[in-house]
């Protein structure tokens, strides 16, 4: 027979502990209001398991609960853990699943999705993956990013956003009252030297010569490697490119947005040395493949190894993205053209909209001359790279236009 009774409970008592046996107590808060506690002890470990407020809970529901959570602790159960499982709440592992299954179709970056669950399952889980989601804190998440807050950052950085992710999910679906307490978190963790990490890039006075020999031989990866130089793209457009994006007539290649990192459309000048390697790509167009730049399999792109391997081949220091950089250097320090067309020949997004307008208009005749003097200077013939003349306003102003779009936007 409990020493407490339904009119104690009730009445008004001061703060503290009031014992009604067998580890149940009533817990009287300084402000006055109550909750019920059950203590247990196993193996010497002495634990305090909450079984909710008196206003929810009667005496009698929670002598039925304390009774409950000591059997629990008998058969060597976590009364928490069993009290998760039976609300339905996922564990963390169980959620990242989850997330991944909601969100991985969207994700461009294949590379990026296929690392989501590998970085959580080697780093995060071990730590926290059986731990409800409900319960994760602050404290867990630092104790599985500690030990590689050094020496991986840029894997710790990504873990921390992953688990964060996971996190903002349980949060939108009921599990959990609020995110994690990220300032907290990041305050609590070593500061580490961020390095900056560049793709390395050839120089642009030695892209002649890498030209010259990357022609001496040819197959789809290094006419997929030669676009790539010409137009100045990523890695990822070129091997995805399907013939149905180019206009041969018109001379241009127009990239959806679903395929660009900025996720708008990109139109692409093609000079006549590019116009030459989609006329070469085309010995090696499959009936049933649209792409122009096949894998080795039926209907797969080349792999991105394959473009790095040729910079391997042929003893080059850089890497397939750093041809990017070599044209923007080649552009600034050789060149008189506009910083604005270099940064849309990269497909880099401008904040001003009159610029993102007027991009539409007379600055695609820009970029074709600028494209074409590029591979004059790629293929190592003669051209004057300084005070190269500037293609002309059309006749009306492409300006006036663009300002009369952004206004009737």
């Amino acid at each position: 027979m409990g020493r407490l009774s339904a009119t104690f409970v009730k009445a008004d008592r001061a703060p503290g502990r009031y014992a009604d046996g067998d580890g149940l107590y009533l817990v009287v808060a300084p402000g006055g209001s109550k909750a019920w506690v059950c203590r247990v002890q196993k193996k010497g470990k002495r634990r305090d398991i909450g079984l909710g407020s008196t206003k929810k809970v009667t005496l009698a529901q929670a002598r039925t609960a304390a009774a409950k959570v000591r059997s629990q602790i008998e058969a060597g159960l976590d009364p928490v853990r069993e009290r998760v499982k039976e609300a339905g709440i996922p564990t963390f592992r169980e959620a990242a699943a989850l997330v991944y299954a909601e969100h991985h179709a969207s994700w461009k970056n294949k590379k990026h999705a296929a690392q989501w669950l590998t970085t959580l399952t080697t780093y995060a889980f071990p730590h926290i993956g059986d731990m409800s989601v409900s319960l994760i804190e602050g404290q867990h998440v630092r104790d599985a990013l500690l030990p590689i807050w050094l020496a991986k950052q840029e894997t710790a950085r990504r873990v921390r956003q992953r688990i964060a992710m996971v996190i903002d999910w349980a949060v939108a679906k009921g599990y959990r009252e609020h995110a994690l307490a990220m300032a907290a978190l990041n305050k609590s963790l070593p500061k580490a030297k961020r390095k900056v990490e560049h793709q390395a890039a050839l120089p642009y006075d030695q892209v002649p010569a890498f030209m010259k020999s990357l022609r001496s031989r040819e197959s789809v990866g290094r006419l997929a490697f030669e676009m790539l130089v010409l137009t100045a793209l990523r890695s990822g457009e070129i091997r995805g490119a399907v013939w149905s994006e180019i206009d041969l007539k018109e001379k241009l290649w127009t990239i959806p947005a679903e395929r660009m990192k900025a996720g708008e459309e990109h139109v692409v000048p093609l000079c006549d040395d590019a116009l030459k390697v989609l006329e070469k790509a085309a010995v090696y167009r499959r009936a049933t493949d649209e792409l122009v730049f096949p894998g080795t399999r039926r209907d797969s792109q080349l792999s991105d190894m394959t473009l790095t391997k040729i910079c391997r081949d042929m003893k080059v220091k850089a890497v397939p993205h750093g041809f990017r950089s070599s044209f923007r250097d080649w552009v600034s320090e050789e060149t008189d053209f506009e910083n604005e067309i270099a940064e849309m020949a990269l497909a880099h997004t401008i904040g001003n909209k009159v610029e993102a307008a007027y991009r539409r208009g007379k600055l695609l005749e820009k970029r074709k001359v600028m494209m074409a003097t590029w591979a004059d200077y790629c293929m190592g013939r003669p051209v004057l790279l300084t005070r190269i003349a500037r293609v002309e306003k059309a006749e009306g102003g492409d300006e006036a236009d663009a300002e009369q779009e952004v206004g009737d936007a």
